[in-house]
C-alpha cells in the first residue's frame, strides 16, 4: 500500500474495537501492534539518542556509535548535526526501524543526572538548536525521530515517582522550551513522556502539558509514547492524549478492560479514537520509509564513509580547555608516554538505553600509537576507573573457536541434573549479558540456565580478582574451585537499570603463563532473590576480572614512566559504570586514585596532557597544575581516533563547554535540590541553571558555558544589530578574523541581556550562534537571523502568557559566556504578550 491510499480516517472507520485498543499499546519491547486485514503494519522503535541499537541487547546487531549528546552539543554545529541525524536515518534503515527513540532533550540542572551525558545541554537553546538539526537529518531520511523525555526527566532517583516541583516561568523558560523550538522549526513526528511527575501529576497523564501546551498552544499533532513502563492509568492517559502505551504487551490497555470501559461509558470512544487517529498517523509517516514490517535486522554501514563521518563529529566535540606554555599539540619526535585508565579503554558511550554494541572501538593508546609509529608505546595504567571489574570476555579465548570470548550453552534443567536438555548455543564475546530480551519456544516461562565457559590465560603471576553481577543468579568457577558466589546470598546493587544485584567478588591466586578453565553457571532472571523488575525476562549477568595491585605502587610506577619521557598523555575520566541510566552519580568527583595519580604525574613532568572523557562536569583539585586540558566527552566509535587527531594537530580543536564546569559539586545551582526526597524533587534554582546561576552571583567556575580554546586565534569585532519588531526579526552580525597561523573554526556566540526590567532575569541568555571555518589570516562577515519576541521574551505568570516588553536591550557577542567581545544596544519600541509558537 501507498502512503496516498492510506487514508486515516477511512482505516478508522473500518477498525474493530478491539483493533483499535490493539494500536494503543506494544506488542513486545520494540514493535507495535498491526492489522493485517487493514494493511496496517507493525512499526519497529529503536533506542537511539548517539546510534541505533535496534531491537537486541541480547547478542545484537553492531551499530555506528556517535559522540554522547553533550559531546554533540559541544561541536556547536548545526550542519554537522544535521549530517549526523541524516547519518542516524540511515542506520535505521540498516536495521528495519521506523522511529527512532531520540534525540534526548531534558535540561542538566546540575552534573549528577545519571543520563546528563544523554542530553544535549544546561542551556535551552542550544539543547532546541541541538535537537532540531537532528531531528531534520533523521526525518530528512523519512526516519521518524522521536524528541524525549517530555518533559523534566531530569534525574534517575525514584524517577517514576519523582514530582518536579517547578514555577511555571521556569517550566515555561527553561523545560519546555528546547521542545517549543523543535516543535516550531523541525515538527518531530514524535513525543516520548518522562517518567516523572511535574506539580503532582505524571506527565504520561497530564492535560495541562500534553493537550493545553503541545496539542493547544503549540498545535502539534504528532504521536505521543509513553517512556517504557512509564504509564500509570488506563482513562486518565488514554482522555489526557497519551497514544501509545510502550512496552508490550500493554499493561493499562488490555481489551477487556477497555472494552468494559467503553460499554460501562466510564470512557467515551472519542478518546480512544483520537488515540488511534494519531497512531496511524505514525504508520502513515513510516509507511513513506519503504521499510517493510519486521524487516530484517543488520548493520549494513559500517563503511569508511561512516566511520570518517564520525569521526568528524568526534574530533569537532573534543573541546580544549588549556593549552599553557603551547604543550600542545604533540610532536612525532617527542617520546611520548600513556598512562591512565582510559588510556586502553574505549569509553565510547555512557550506560542505559543509549548503550550498544559499536561496529568496532578505537583507544587513545592505540590511536595515539598509530601517530606515533610505534607498536609498544610506553604505557602504564596508574589508577583504575572501573565500577565494576574490567570485562572477563576481553581476557578469554572461546575454547571451541579459539577466538575471544567463550562458549554458551542454554538448558532447560540447572546444571547437576541427570539429564539436562540443551536449547541454545551462542559464541560471545561480551561481558555484560543482557537476556531481557532472550526468547526461546522451549523456555516459554523465562527459566533457563546457561554454562559459560572460557580459557584464562595470565600474563603476571598475582592474585586476580573476578566479579559478577546479575538480575538472576550465578556462581563462578576457575577450574572448578567456587570463587564467587552471587546465589547463596545476594544485595541489591545498581546494575541493570538499577534492579540487578551489586557485584560479588572473590580473590584466586594464579599463575603467568598457565591456562585456567573459568565456568560460570548462571540461572535466569526467575531465580533472582529481587525479581520484581518490569519488563526483564531472562535477566542477566556481568562478567569481570583484574589483576590485584596495590593502588600506591601503581602510581609509583607512573610516576617513574613519566619522569622517563618529555610528554605524558593522562587519560582520566568515567565511563558508562558511572554515567548510567538507573541512578545518579554521588558526587563530582574522579573516582578510585585517579585525582591522587594526576599531581603525582604533574608533579613528575609538568609536560602533562591531561584527557578527560566524561558526560558531565567532574571535580579537578588538580586544575592550577595542569598546562594542558582536554575535555574529550564519550566519543562514539572513533573516540580514540579524534582524541589523537587532536592531540598531534592534525584536527584543529573547535569544540565549545556545552555545560558549566564547577569548581565543586556544591557550587552548582541544584545542589541543595537535586534529589527526590519523600517523592518530590524541588527546583529551587528556579530559572537560574547553569551559566545564569553563576553569572547572576558572580561565582566563578573552571570553565565556563561556551567556552573552548583553539591552536588558532580569533577575532570578533564590528557588532551590528538591526531589528523589524512588524516582521519579528533580530538582524545581528559581526565581522570574524583568524588571527593565528593555522585554519581553524570559531563559534560565535550571541547573548541578550536587559538591564532595566521590572522582573528578575539572568544577566544575559544564549539566543543565537554561527561556526565559522577561517584559513589562517582569513576573515568574514557572519550573521544569525533571529526571532525578536524569542530573543527578548519572558514567562509572565500573572499574565500566563510570554512577555516582550519594550524598551533597551543589548547583544553581547563572543566566543563563550564569560568572554564578550562587543556589544551593541537596540530598542524594542511596542510591548505585546504571546502564546505558542
Amino acid at each position: 500500500m501507498t502512503v496516498t491510499e492510506f487514508d486515516i480516517e477511512q482505516k478508522l472507520g473500518e477498525l474493530t474495537l478491539e483493533e483499535k485498543v490493539g494500536l494503543l499499546a506494544g506488542i513486545d519491547f520494540w514493535h507495535t501492534y498491526g492489522v493485517k486485514r487493514l494493511d496496517i503494519p507493525s512499526l519497529r522503535f529503536s533506542d537511539g539518542p548517539n546510534g541505533l541499537r535496534g531491537t537486541k541487547f541480547f547478542n545484537s546487531h553492531p551499530s555506528a556509535c556517535f559522540p554522547c549528546g553533550t559531546g554533540l552539543a559541544a561541536t556547536f554545529d548545526k550542519d554537522l548535526l544535521y549530517e549526523a541525524g541524516r547519518l542516524m536515518g540511515v542506520e535505521a534503515k540498516a536495521k528495519g526501524v521506523h522511529v527512532i527513540l531520540g534525540p534526548t532533550m531534558n535540561i542538566q540542572r546540575g552534573p549528577l543526572g545519571g543520563r546528563g551525558f544523554e542530553s544535549f545541554s544546561e542551556d535551552p537553546y542550544l539543547t532546541g538548536q541541538a535537537a532540531i538539526s537532528i531531528v531534520k537529518g533523521i526525518q530528512d531520511e523519512g526516519i521518524a525521530a522521536t524528541v524525549k523525555h517530555f518533559v523534566g526527566n531530569d534525574l534517575e532517583d525514584e524517577r517514576n515517582a519523582s514530582n518536579c516541583i517547578v514555577s511555571e516561568r521556569a517550566l515555561r523558560e527553561i523545560y519546555l522550551e528546547p521542545f517549543r523550538l523543535a516543535v516550531k522549526y523541525a515538527n518531530p513526528a514524535a513525543f516520548m513522556t518522562g517518567y516523572n511527575k511535574v506539580n503532582g501529576e505524571h506527565v504520561s497523564q497530564s492535560s495541562k502539558i500534553i493537550q493545553d501546551i503541545l496539542k493547544g498552544e503549540w498545535k502539534w499533532d504528532g504521536t505521543i509514547m509513553s517512556d517504557w513502563f512509564g504509564t500509570y492509568t488506563t482513562g486518565k492517559a488514554i482522555e489526557n492524549g497519551l497514544d501509545i502505551e510502550m512496552p508490550g504487551p500493554p499493561k493499562f490497555r488490555k481489551y477487556n478492560v477497555l472494552q468494559h470501559m467503553v460499554a460501562t461509558r466510564e470512557l467515551h470512544i472519542k478518546h480512544i479514537d483520537d488515540r488511534v487517529r494519531n497512531v496511524l498517523k505514525l504508520v502513515k509517516y513510516a509507511l513513506a520509509t519503504g521499510i517493510p514490517e519486521n524487516a530484517p535486522e543488520g548493520s549494513a554501514n559500517n563503511t569508511a564513509t561512516t566511520s570518517a563521518q564520525l569521526r568528524k563529529i568526534a574530533q569537532d566535540s573534543i573541546v580544549l580547555l588549556k593549552n599553557e606554555d603551547n604543550v600542545l599539540p604533540l610532536k612525532k619526535d617527542e617520546t611520548v608516554a600513556v598512562i591512565g585508565p582510559n588510556a586502553k579503554y574505549a569509553a565510547y558511550c555512557g550506560g542505559g538505553s543509549a548503550s550498544l554494541r559499536a561496529y568496532y572501538t578505537t583507544t587513545p593508546y592505540d590511536s595515539i600509537s598509530e601517530k606515533l609509529g610505534e607498536k609498544e608505546t610506553p604505557y602504564t595504567v596508574g589508577a583504575h576507573g572501573y565500577r565494576l571489574l574490567p570485562g572477563l570476555a576481553e581476557n578469554l579465548i572461546n575454547p571451541v573457536t579459539g577466538k575471544k570470548g567463550y562458549k554458551a550453552k542454554f538448558f532447560k534443567e540447572p546444571r547437576g541434573t541427570s539429564k539436562r536438555t540443551q536449547i541454545d548455543e551462542y559464541d560471545l564475546d561480551l561481558s555484560n549479558v543482557m537476556l531481557f530480551d532472550y526468547v526461546n519456544k522451549q523456555a516459554p516461562d523465562f527459566l533457563f540456565y546457561i554454562d559459560f565457559e572460557g580459557n584464562f590465560t595470565p600474563e603476571e603471576t598475582g592474585d586476580y580478582e573476578f566479579g559478577v553481577a546479575v538480575f538472576g543468579t550465578a556462581l563462578l568457577y576457575v577450574d572448578d574451585k567456587l570463587v564467587v558466589d552471587n546465589k547463596t546470598v545476594q544485595q541489591r546493587g545498581n546494575t541493570f537499570f538499577n534492579s540487578g544485584s551489586r557485584e560479588e567478588r572473590g580473590v584466586i591466586h594464579l599463575e603467568k603463563g598457565k591456562t585456567y578453565n573459568v565456568r560460570i553457571e548462571f540461572s535466569s532472571g526467575r531465580t533472582f532473590a529481587f525479581a520484581e523488575g518490569e519488563g526483564f525476562g531472562g535477566g542477566g549477568v556481568i562478567l569481570g576480572v583484574v589483576k590485584v595491585s596495590d593502588p600506591e605502587e601503581d602510581i609509583k610506577k607512573a610516576v617513574e614512566l613519566a619522569k622517563s619521557v618529555d610528554k605524558v598523555v593522562l587519560n582520566i575520566g568515567l565511563n558508562g559504570e558511572w554515567e548510567s541510566e538507573g541512578f545518579d552519580r554521588p558526587d563530582m568527583k574522579l573516582v578510585g586514585y585517579q585525582d591522587k595519580l594526576v599531581e603525582a604525574v604533574l608533579a613528575a613532568n609538568p609536560n602533562t596532557v591531561v584527557v578527560n572523557q566524561s558526560g558531565t562536569p567532574v571535580e579537578m583539585p588538580w586544575l592550577h597544575k595542569a598546562k594542558a586540558l582536554v575535555q574529550a566527552w564519550y566519543g562514539g566509535n572513533e573516540a580514540g581516533n579524534a582524541i589523537a587527531d587532536v592531540l598531534f594537530g592534525d584536527v584543529n580543536p573547535s569544540g565549545k563547554l556545552s555545560l558549566s564546569f564547577p569548581f565543586k559539586n556544591v557550587d552548582n545551582p541544584a545542589y541543595l535540590n537535586f534529589s527526590t526526597e519523600r517523592g518530590r524533587v524541588l527546583y529551587g534554582e528556579d530559572i537560574f541553571v547553569g551559566y545564569r546561576y553563576y553569572e547572576k552571583l558572580g561565582k566563578d567556575v573552571a570553565f565556563p558555558f561556551g567556552f573552548g580554546l583553539s591552536y588558532s586565534k580569533f577575532d570578533i569585532t564590528d557588532l551590528k544589530v538591526s531589528v523589524d519588531e512588524d516582521n519579528d526579526r533580530l538582524e545581528v552580525t559581526v565581522d570574524v578574523q583568524n588571527v593565528g597561523e593555522l585554519d581553524g573554526a570559531e563559534v560565535v556566540q550571541f547573548y541578550i541581556s536587559k538591564d532595566d526590567s521590572d522582573v528578575i532575569r539572568p544577566v544575559k541568555e544564549l539566543k543565537g550562534f554561527e561556526k565559522v571555518h577561517l584559513q589562517a589570516g582569513a576573515s568574514t562577515s557572519v550573521k544569525s537571523n533571529l526571532s525578536l519576541k524569542e530573543s527578548v521574551s519572558f514567562y509572565d505568570e500573572y499574565q500566563d502568557q510570554w512577555s516582550l516588553q519594550a524598551g533597551n536591550y543589548k547583544v553581547l557577542a563572543g566566543n563563550s559566556s564569560a568572554s564578550i567581545s562587543e556589544v551593541a544596544e537596540f530598542t524594542v519600541t511596542e510591548s505585546q504578550f504571546w502564546s505558542g509558537m
